[in-house]
């Protein structure tokens, strides 16, 4: 009896198990007629559609562009409609003119799904995918060029010396401001030098006065002995000192005792 219930529960789990992996792999409901038909919609409109036109959109109020998207009656918002377009003319420039495209491949999930095209174009082959949400509104649009391995390579190589320039010329930059380090110190000489030149200009005034300080006391001196001598002579002559006074002593311009 124990072996028949531990047999059943085995079954039962193994049953679970299967449903929950059958109910994650559950991918979103689509109408293929309806989806085709809007990406042929948009794959003609952007190949009729110039960057005037472009332009013409964008200048436009968001409630216009949402009518006219509304009346035409294509499930796309006004930010995927706008991004599909100037998508196109990016690839316009870097693949040329629109010929023609292949045919659709669909690869749905649980939320959304991706319709790829191969698209031809002048100048290089390219790869559409378009993808649309849960309720089967475009989300996005990209276009991936196809390029050679010539052309692969030759963009690498590009890339390789542009990078190694940009960091030589950095380099050379670095060099040069390094360069310049050597002039630092004499510039920092310099600027100390400036404080001890200001400081000798404000000293410079105190020596002159003790310059004309010196002639001052000098002169002092020599009336003290011009007096002197001319009291002697009154003294000697009879006369009394006590009523003698220096009013003030002048030079004569010709000095008589150097003859």
């Amino acid at each position: 009896m124990r072996k028949k219930i531990s047999l059943l529960l085995c079954v039962l789990a193994t049953m679970l198990c299967f449903t929950a992996c059958g109910s994650g792999n559950k991918t979103m409901d689509y109408d293929e007629a309806t989806i085709e038909q809007t990406t042929e919609f948009l794959l003609s409109y952007c190949a009729s559609t110039d960057e005037a036109t472009l332009e013409q959109w964008k200048s436009m109020t968001d409630f216009n562009v949402e009518l006219q998207l509304t009346e035409a009656g294509i499930p796309v918002t006004q930010e995927s409609f706008l991004g599909a377009l100037e998508a196109w003319q990016a690839a316009t420039k870097e693949c040329g003119e629109y010929i023609g495209h292949g045919d659709y491949t669909f690869e749905a999930s649980t939320d959304e799904l991706k319709v790829t095209t191969a698209v031809e174009f002048s100048d290089r082959e390219a790869t559409i995918t378009f993808v649309f949400d849960e309720d089967s509104y475009l989300d996005s649009m990209t276009v991936d060029a196809e390029y050679s391995t010539g052309e692969i390579l030759e963009k690498a190589g590009l890339n390789t010396i542009l990078g190694m320039g940009t960091v030589f010329i950095v380099l050379i930059f670095i060099s040069f401001l390094i360069s310049l380090f050597k002039y630092i110190p004499a510039i920092e000489k310099k600027f100390k030098k400036q404080p001890v030149q200001e400081a000798k200009t404000e000293k410079a005034p105190a020596q002159n006065l003790s310059a004309v300080e010196t002639p001052v006391a000098d002169d002092l001196e020599l009336i003290a002995v011009i007096s002197a001598a001319i009291a002697a002579a009154r003294e000697a002559e009879g006369y009394s000192k006590d009523g003698f006074v220096v009013r003030s002593i002048r030079r004569r311009p010709s000095n008589k005792w150097n003859a």
